[in-house]
């Protein structure tokens, strides 16, 4: 740590750190297997490690961290697993609601919460509401999210909008489309990391990702530690970032 803080210091002129980072949490299943566990056990290691690595993009001075808890397709996996899966989204949000004030971490999501149990998506604003006076941190948490779904959703609603202001579909811009969607005002991410080995985006912030630098490890997801984090965000400050340029 005190090797990537000195390292900060000496170039964060050149090539700061990402001011947003986002995560597909990869390979729980997986690593659980290998140990001859249940699914469901790598799903509670890949939680506490989520919970790491939150703090620890904070202490790296990262803005904002999105992380992929749950997708549109998941919903096709075995019922107890899913339902595991929700329970650690309500046990991290009843931590994070207990904590608010001490930690300051403002909470948002991305996804169709609509699809959850009414607890959850009670949690979900309730969260939503309490943090949104915080500035310093943001975690954006995409449950029930879609690239696809998403990018229809802002299309869908922009067509609603014209027939009901009579305004020209004509007139819209890029940046009027992203506010549409789930990120609204959220920056698109700089570096996007997936452990677990796989090298594909699996619907995942499909618009925001257009100029994102891009990570890939086979660590998965429960082994992936904060060393890992500076390992990649190490590698992000050494790319060149042209954004089509020369």
């Amino acid at each position: 740590m005190a090797l990537f803080k000195k390292k900060t210091e000496e170039t964060a002129s050149v090539a700061p750190v990402p001011r947003h980072v986002a995560i597909i949490m990869d390979g729980n299943g997986r690593w659980a297997t290998n140990r001859h566990l249940p699914r469901t056990a790598g799903h509670a290691a890949g939680a506490e490690t989520f919970r790491r690595i939150a703090l620890h993009c904070r202490k790296l001075g990262i803005s904002y961290l999105t992380v992929y808890a749950f997708s549109t397709e998941n919903w096709k996996r075995p019922q107890p697993e899913v339902e595991k899966i929700m329970s650690l989204m309500k046990d991290y949000l009843l931590e994070a609601l207990r904590d608010m004030q001490k930690n300051h971490v403002r909470i948002h999501f991305f996804g169709d919460l609509t699809a959850l149990s009414p607890e959850l998506q009670e949690l979900a604003a309730e969260a939503e509401k309490e943090s949104e006076e915080f500035t310093d941190s943001q975690v954006n948490l995409c449950i029930n999210y879609g690239g696809r779904d998403e990018i229809v959703r802002a299309a869908r609603a922009w067509a609603i909008r014209c027939g009901e202001t009579g305004e020209d579909p004509a007139n819209l811009t890029e940046e009027a489309f992203g506010k549409l969607l789930y990120s609204g005002d959220v920056p698109d991410p700089d570096l996007i990391i997936r452990p677990g080995g796989e090298m594909r985006i699996s619907n995942f912030l499909l618009w925001q990702a257009a100029y994102a630098e891009f990570y890939y490890t086979d660590v998965l997801w429960p082994d992936f530690d904060e060393a890992e984090l500076e390992k990649a965000v190490e590698v992000f400050r050494s790319r060149n970032r042209r954004y089509g340029g020369v």
